[in-house]
This record gives structure tokens, C-alpha cells and sequence, in this order.
């Protein structure tokens, strides 16, 4: 029996369900444009779908991924002649012809307009996204399903399972989150077989100065380490228990000082060791917690950071997992894989899941913003729900954004 096509209800129209109001707002159509101009990609001849409007149409492809793509762009109708012309009508091009658009497009203008506006939101001072004056930041991975064809499973490989491989090929990627808004960035990505630790290698480029970073065991080397402080940003990452760190001071909160080194050979000899502060803490009363927890940060001193508030601190490294549950489940949808059936479309419709991600959260972040709460405190589904329906008023907004409504606010 042939498969029903996923549809929106019927009537559907941009003011109705999808904002591009909003996706402006987040991701400017002037970003758009030089993302497009970067990479080469800006039409050069006029076509039912230009450059810009499909980079929109990839964004909006994350917000319904259980809709036809025809059917996410019937629905952008009204969106598109006010991106290209308010008093143009393109046409709803068939199946083969978005295809066509987006293997135009490409991956790399999303990758470069990804880069340019996924950053952090918000300042140190704002409800959950600093301590003690740093701009909090995690450091985490995760995989996607991507659709189970030849050309994408030669690209990304197959995770292993219990019996052969997996069903789907799969993509890895990192990401930093802010802390407090769950907004993603400094994101990379590659096949399944590639390591966690190889993308973070690029990944903490997008620290800076005056940020924390928090990070799990598994980032955790001599190399990588250096790499992250390097961006002048201060950082605070688990490290497994039986590393070997002897102690060169004792600290009056109890931690104590000292030296990580790339080899056994250069500790033996004390060459090209970095200074460390190290936290050791146990987890009284929990029951499922690790008899012993440890904490290395480039913050040597004490009095700037005592070390029973860094240890509380630490957990605070789980935001990036409800982020990235955000990403998979709430966003894309449980259980449901990345539509694009060719290796360069999978990239393409990533940096696209990534963006609309980001156009979520910076909306949560304003509304949290002009109400005074805490941007923890509202539903990221429901935010979902809003923009899928009808974040802004009913009205035009001209490609240079400069008439723009305030956004409702998501409770």
C-alpha cells in the first residue's frame, strides 16, 4: 500500500503555522545573503526557488519533519513572496525541483550561516548562565539517525550493534551550549566513526575569554585541554579517578594543586607540564552516584572559586543533555531519522536542524528577557508550538527587518 503523504491541516498558511517572521528575526536575511555570497552560492539567474528562500526552506524543513517537503513549502507560500517580492507568486515547485534547489544550495552556505549567528545570547549577569562573573558553557556529543541509503551510509558509516550494524547510518556531532539559554554553537559534525574528541578539537575554537567551560571525562586530555584554554577561556571538565596527579599544594578548601603532562616521559622529566587545580568529592546520600568524583579547572585559585561551589557547579553541565534532547526528540521528532537521502543533503539539513534550534531559543531567551524569568523556566515544547503556529502578528516584515513585532511570549 503506497504511503500516505504527511500533511498539514488543510487551510494552512504561513501566517497560520510557520513564522518567517521569526526565523528573520533570529537568522537575518543580511547573514543569509553573506552566508550565500561566502560560499558562491547566490542565484545568478532568477528561479522559482532563489538561494535565499531555500536556505529559509531548509530551516523550516526542521520544524515539520513529519511533513512532505512540498507540503512545508505549500505552506511557505505566503512566507516567499514576502522574502523575494511581495507581489511576486513562485509557484509550488514539485518534488524534483526542491531537490534540485537544495543540491544547488549545498551544505556549506547553512554551515557558514550556522557559524555566523549560532552564538551565545546572553551575558553572565542573566538567571542561570553565569557564575561568579564567567558565561557558563558545556561541552558535549551526540548521533543522529540520517536515512538508511547507500550513498549515506558509504559517507557516515554504521554504528555497531549487538548483532552486525545498525539500521540507520548515523552522523556524530559536538556542541557547546550556553548554559541557562541552551542555545548551541561552535557545532561540528562527520560520520559516526569519527571521535567525539577529534570534532571537539574544532568545537572549542568558539570559547573566548570570560567563559567557563564544563565538560565530561571523556574530553578529557593533554592536548585538547590546552587547545580550550588556549581560546583564553577558563575550564572545569571530570577527569577519570585514576589519573595520576600528585599533589604539589594543599588549598585551604581542600583541593589541591597540580600538573598535567602529554606524556609519561615528560612527567618523568617535568617538562611541558600545565598547571592544574584538582576536586575531589563524593556524592553523600545518592543513591546511583560513583564513590569518588574528580575535578580538574584552570581556576587555581581558591578564593576566586571554592571548590565545594565548583563541584556544584559541575552538574550543571547536564543543560547541554536536555538540549541536545531538545534537538532530537521535541524538535526532529522521537524516533524519526533526517529525511535527505544523499550525503551532502544530510549536512545540509543538520546546519538546518541546528538554526531552527537556535531561532527557538533566542526567541525563548527575548520573551524570558522582557518578562524577568528565568529562560529554565519556559516550556521549550510549547515554544515549539508557537513558532509552528503563530509567533507574530498577522503582517509583512520587509527583508531588511527593520519593521519587526515583539514576539509573543512562550509560558
Amino acid at each position: 500500500m503506497a504511503r500516505k503523504v504527511a500533511e498539514l491541516p488543510a487551510g494552512s498558511r504561513i501566517t497560520d503555522y510557520i513564522s518567517l517572521g521569526v526565523l528573520s528575526q533570529m537568522v537575518p536575511r543580511t547573514a543569509v545573503d553573506a552566508a550565500l555570497a561566502a560560499t558562491g552560492r547566490e542565484s545568478r539567474r532568477q528561479r522559482d526557488l532563489p538561494a535565499h528562500v531555500v536556505v529559509y526552506y531548509v530551516i523550516a524543513l526542521a520544524l515539520y519533519m513529519q511533513s512532505s517537503y512540498r507540503e512545508v513549502l505549500r505552506c511557505l507560500q505566503e512566507g516567499l513572496r514576502w522574502l523575494h517580492d511581495p507581489s511576486a507568486r513562485p509557484r509550488v515547485t514539485g518534488k524534483s525541483g526542491i531537490s534540485q534547489a537544495r543540491k544547488r544550495l549545498g551544505p556549506e552556505p547553512l554551515r557558514a550561516l550556522h557559524d555566523a549567528v549560532a552564538r551565545p545570547v546572553a551575558d553572565a549577569s542573566e538567571p542561570g548562565c553565569g557564575y561568579r562573573g564567567w558565561h557558563l558553557a558545556s561541552l558535549d556529543g551526540s548521533t543522529l539517525d540520517v536515512a538508511d541509503e547507500r550513498a549515506n551510509a558509504a559517507a557516515f558509516g554504521r554504528p555497531g550493534a549487538s548483532r552486525g550494524s545498525s539500521a540507520f547510518p548515523q552522523i556524530r556531532f559536538v556542541s557547546l551550549v550556553e548554559n541557562g539559554t541552551h542555545v548551541l554553537f561552535g557545532s561540528r559534525m562527520a560520520g559516526c566513526d569519527v571521535g567525539e574528541v577529534p570534532l571537539a578539537r574544532e568545537v572549542v575554537a568558539a570559547l573566548s575569554a570570560g567563559m567557563l567551560c564544563l565538560a565530561d571525562r571523556n574530553f578529557f586530555g593533554y592536548a585538547l585541554w590546552n587547545l580550550a584554554r588556549g581560546t583564553g577561556a577558563d575550564l572545569l571538565w571530570r577527569i577519570k579517578k585514576n589519573l595520576r596527579l600528585p599533589r604539589e599544594a594543599v588549598l585551604p578548601d581542600g583541593s589541591y594543586l597540580s600538573r598535567i603532562y602529554p606524556t609519561d616521559k615528560a612527567r618523568r622529566r617535568r617538562r611541558d607540564g600545565v598547571p592544574v587545580r584538582v576536586i575531589d568529592y563524593r556524592l553523600r546520600g545518592v543513591g546511583d552516584a560513583e564513590p569518588l568524583y574528580r575535578l580538574v579547572t584552570t581556576v587555581l585559585d581558591p578564593d576566586g572559586a571554592p571548590a565545594v561551589e565548583l563541584a556544584a557547579l559541575y552538574h550543571e553541565r547536564w543543560e547541554i543533555e536536555t538540549a541536545l534532547d531538545e534537538l532530537k526528540t521535541h524538535l526532529r521528532g522521537a524516533r524519526i531519522v533526517l529525511r535527505s537521502k544523499t550525503p551532502d543533503l544530510v549536512r545540509q539539513e543538520f546546519w538546518g536542524l541546528l538554526l531552527a534550534h537556535f531561532a527557538i531559543r533566542s526567541l525563548m531567551h527575548q520573551a524570558a528577557r522582557q518578562i524577568g524569568e528565568d529562560p529554565d523556566r519556559l516550556s521549550y515544547l510549547h515554544a515549539v508550538r508557537v513558532v509552528r503556529r503563530n509567533i507574530v502578528a498577522q503582517r509583512s516584515f520587509p527583508p531588511s527587518a527593520s519593521r519587526q513585532a515583539p514576539p509573543t511570549h512562550p509560558r
